[in-house]
């Protein structure tokens, strides 16, 4: 398997975060051969940097297995005057195999972060999306992020976290991250799926968990429907952390070819990996 949402080195106060031994270790140890590394050069959300430098001297010596991101803060120099693309485009030559995480503490759709959309369009990079409360903020529905995905079409946005995760529901309270209870079908993230094919999502966090385990059979034919656009991932970012989305994609009983889709083959599309 591919698990394309993973963390390396310290992120919080309270916890040293993982080396890449570490990580090493528990991937053999659940059957994971491959992991994506998110980057982490914005100030919100966490403690401490992590940046695309820092993952690519980690990640050097095991390149056949660890895969890191690259990212920026689309708030640098003075408005109008950051040019990411040849930053993002030295990094890919590098060896990163893709942007994230978007971290930043902005609208989705601001003109700030769109310089980043338009260079991740230009260098056909996927961009792995957290949305809540103060990151990547958008409305209801997620109208913001829709004008986005329309506007940058050779941008792969990858979805990820609660305020993305609640829209598989037509119906849910607004102040709640993790929804509970059966999923109202029509929500949001079945009509974007079926309107962009630059739009995927990762099953990774209490989030992506969540919304395919609280509905039972909503949840399994979500990933039936849309297993071209799903994507194993857990999150995993420190020594103990709990990752039951690993059991589960196992265990709940997909088709062969929808999990090799899920846990591998859709990452190989989506991600700049080498044969």
């Amino acid at each position: 398997m591919i698990d394309t949402h993973t963390h390396l080195g310290q992120l919080r106060w309270e916890d040293p975060g993982l080396k890449p031994s570490q990580l090493l270790r528990w991937m053999d140890r659940n059957g994971i051969e491959k992991a994506i590394i998110m980057a982490v050069e914005v100030p919100e959300e966490l403690d401490f940097f992590v940046t695309t430098r820092d993952l690519l001297r980690m990640t050097r010596p095991h390149r056949d297995r660890l895969f890191p991101l690259c990212a920026v803060d689309p708030r640098h120099r003075y408005p109008g005057h950051f040019k990411p693309l040849a930053i993002l485009k030295s990094y890919i030559d590098e060896g990163c195999v893709g942007y994230g995480e978007n971290l930043t503490g902005l609208p989705v759709d601001d003109p700030m972060q769109q310089i980043v959309y338009a260079a991740c369009h230009e260098l056909r990079l996927p961009i792995v999306m957290h949305f809540d409360y103060w990151i990547n903020r958008d409305r209801k529905g997620l109208p913001g992020f829709e004008n986005m995905l329309k506007a940058y079409p050779k941008a792969r946005f990858i979805g990820h976290s609660p305020n993305f995760w609640r829209e598989i529901s037509a119906r849910y309270p607004p102040k709640i991250g993790y929804p509970k209870g059966p999923i109202v079908p029509g929500g949001r993230l079945d009509k974007l799926f079926k309107k962009y094919d630059n739009l995927y999502a990762d099953l990774s966090a209490g989030s992506g968990y969540n919304a395919i385990t609280r509905d039972p059979e909503f949840g399994y034919e979500f990933l039936l429907r849309w297993q071209d656009r799903l994507m194993f991932a857990t999150d995993y970012l420190m020594v103990g952390q709990k990752t039951p989305i690993i059991e589960h994609i196992r265990t709940v009983g997909l088709p062969r070819s929808a999990f090799q889709k899920i846990t591998r083959r859709n990452a190989e599309k989506v991600f700049r990996l080498p044969p």
